[in-house]
């Protein structure tokens, strides 16, 4: 984080980069704060968080969005969260919470039985249009954290 003192008027100061590149972005609701954490994402990074979230609006128009944990947050109100992204040293690890009733399941396996991955890389290779199947049918699954 910037210095106060070296801070120019006007300037907000730019997030602090965790282990791994992950910007620290405080806890809020709405799109705002998951476009401050894009816009923190370190080098090329930041363009997988960009299509990731516009693949992700386009194929959920009335998703809800916060940041929580440093990391963007996608659910559906009253169903909970479907899906979050955090920046690692050599990739973007794209989490689906009920990953594992996806048809076909993404990737990566998770300790949680439940949780599957989806890990994006430098070179910015996935399966986009995969990619906005698998947010489709994660937005009507019951989600984390819903009611």
């Amino acid at each position: 984080m910037a210095d106060k003192a070296t801070e120019k008027p006007g300037e907000a100061a730019k997030p602090v980069l965790l282990s791994g590149g992950n910007p620290q972005v405080a806890k809020a609701d709405g799109d705002a704060p998951v476009q401050a954490y894009i816009e923190a994402m370190p080098g090329w990074k930041r363009d997988i968080g960009r299509r990731l979230d516009s693949i992700i609006v386009r194929a959920v128009p009335d998703v809800r969005k916060a940041v929580r944990w440093n990391s963007p947050f996608y659910g559906m109100e009253e169903q909970g969260w479907f899906l979050n992204f955090h920046c690692f040293t050599n990739y973007v690890k794209v989490a689906f919470f009920s990953g594992s009733a996806l048809d076909p399941p993404p990737p990566g396996k998770s300790k949680d039985e439940n949780v599957r991955y989806l890990s994006i890389f430098e070179d910015g290779r996935f399966d986009e249009a995969q990619f906005a199947r698998w947010v489709k049918q994660a937005s009507l699954l019951p989600g984390w954290g819903g009611a």
